[in-house]
């Protein structure tokens, strides 16, 4: 079972540690060190929703505007028990980095409401996923602040979404509109390929390692944690490279073959299992502690954050933590990892094929364009691999990690943005 965050070592408080490292090491200007290591504007709405059985709940939704230095807020909406400002907060300054270091003319942002979606029947989700848009109402917007799908969030909550905020405008701009968010079905202005742009990403960034490692992926076992659209797109991508899936852990267990699982068949599975892999004919069920001291050369946490701590970190055997996850390892963990000559390829270089794709979403919505999958995954592939080639780069110049050295890349351009601008008065 998938570790939830824990109050004493969240992800805020990881993503702060994570921050004042890098801005050390990089000699931030203290000014703008300031700037960045506090949010822009943090909403919190409270709004009532009538259940199917004429019930009325109130639910607490956030949006975290972290910074908007380089162009408008980005970031996904998640509904899950452990949404809270905190965890809002460390999302949204994650995206800043992680927008910056993609090279995008975005900010960083993130919300979502606080409850299990497992809970509720689609037309609940539905008039819950609504009112919160109407809730959040001009504190959204297509050139301020841009949803996008997360965890237990999909592109029909998009598409929802993007028909409420658009019907609160006048019915001849209403169309003007319709990029207020990103990750929306492809028949309501979503972008072929976005569904697998995270989990692409994910996998031409262990590519680079390897390629940087001289090695290849042919034969290397891998496991994932987290089989929703990240885990699972990685896991048929990794299969396409030769690699090995051995097992995979989410909430219902985990799931381990020695001679090979293939998601292909365990996504089937998944799709008829209420999108849980316990129970798996084709594999074991096994102790769901034991999963990240598995035998492996590659590790993919691909579900939610702090799941590898202190209190696991010297088990792993893998050679590369791939981050499909945002903020899966804990400064702590990845202290050990580091000390064991563990590689990190951290969540702001690994999972941001997602928010890439948005912006090509964004893009061919703003422009009235369509795009093929073929110029999705090319333009795609050539970002990442910039952006891995400039984390190698940074860390070779300051001897650190790859996640510091991926931070003082992206701290480097907002730096730019503010000492050529300046601060208005």
């Amino acid at each position: 079972m998938i570790t939830q965050e824990k109050k004493k070592e969240g992800m805020y408080e990881s993503v702060v540690k994570q921050f004042e490292k890098a801005a050390n090491a990089m000699n931030l200007d203290t000014n703008i060190r300031k700037i960045l290591a506090a949010t822009n504007n943090e909403i919190v709405v409270h709004f009532p929703v009538k259940m199917d059985n004429g019930d009325v709940e109130v639910f607490t939704g956030y949006r975290v505007q972290h910074n908007n230095a380089l162009g408008p807020y980005k970031g996904g909406l998640r509904y899950h028990p452990t949404v809270d400002i905190d965890a809002a907060r460390a999302l949204a300054i994650w995206m800043t980095w992680k927008t910056s270091l993609a090279g995008l003319p975005y900010g960083g942002g993130k919300g979502g409401i606080q409850l299990d979606p497992k809970k509720y029947s689609t037309t609940e989700l539905e008039r819950i996923t609504r009112r919160f848009t109407y809730a959040l109402g001009e504190n959204i917007g297509p050139d301020y602040d841009i949803p996008a799908p997360d965890v237990n969030t999909t592109p029909q909550m998009m598409a929802w979404i993007s028909d409420t905020f658009m019907l609160t405008k006048r019915p001849s701009e209403r169309s003007k509109f319709a990029h207020v968010v990103t990750g929306k079905p492809v028949g309501s202005g979503g972008l072929e390929g976005r569904d697998r742009a995270t989990g692409f990403g994910v996998v031409t960034s262990i590519q680079a390692w390897a390629d940087w490692k001289n090695t290849t992926l042919a034969g290397k076992r891998y496991i994932v944690q987290g089989f929703g659209n990240v885990g699972h797109w990685a896991s048929l991508f990794m299969k396409e490279k030769g690699a090995i899936l051995t097992a995979v852990q989410d909430a219902s267990g985990t799931i381990y073959n020695a001679d090979g699982i293939d998601p292909q068949d365990l996504l089937a599975y998944t799709l008829t299992n209420k999108g849980n892999v316990a129970g798996y004919a084709n594999a074991t069920s096994i102790e769901p502690s034991t999963f990240f001291g598995l035998d492996c050369e590659i590790c993919i946490p691909a579900a939610l954050g702090n799941q590898i701590t202190e209190a696991n970190a010297d088990s792993i055997k893998a050679s590369v933590i791939a981050e499909g996850a945002n903020g899966p390892t804990s400064p702590g963990g990845e202290k050990i990892l580091a000390e064991r000559g563990i590689d990190v390829i951290p969540d702001i270089l690994c999972n941001s094929g997602g928010v890439i794709g948005s912006y090509y979403e964004w893009l061919q919505n703003k422009q009235g364009e369509l795009w093929t999958m073929d110029d999705v995954i090319t333009r795609l592939e050539k970002q990442l691999l910039i952006s891995f080639n400039k984390v190698v780069a940074a860390s070779e110049e300051y001897k650190t990690d790859f996640r510091t050295a991926a931070y003082i890349v992206a701290i480097k351009r907002i730096e730019l943005a503010y000492i050529q601008r300046g601060v208005f008065p």
